[in-house]
């Protein structure tokens, strides 16, 4: 190999940006606050079926993991747990970290 090859596209280039494979921060802003909105929207369903009277105080939710939305990529939920911001379950299942 010759020094005036130019570098191969395997080896990092000093000016390159971070990977293509890491979401940009608002890409992970947003996929959190989507997760959140699934997660709530998911709570009131359950918290809103038949069976409970109407006088009735109603009962809370036991969902605590849910199924990521689709629109982002697996990536983005891996990010969010190496964050520490979700924790993955099992099952493609994620939950929320307690602050």
């Amino acid at each position: 190999m010759n020094s005036d090859s130019p570098p191969s596209e395997d080896s990092p280039s000093q000016d390159a940006g971070p990977p293509a494979n890491v979401p940009s921060p608002e890409e992970l802003r947003k996929a959190m606050k989507a997760f959140k909105k699934r997660l709530k929207l998911a709570r009131l369903d359950a918290e809103s079926g038949l069976g409970h009277g109407a006088t009735s105080s109603g009962h809370r939710s036991g969902i605590i993991s849910i199924v990521p939305p689709h629109q982002y990529p697996k990536a983005v939920w891996d990010e969010l747990v190496r964050r520490g911001r979700l924790k993955y379950v099992g099952q493609g299942l994620y939950e929320p970290v307690a602050n």
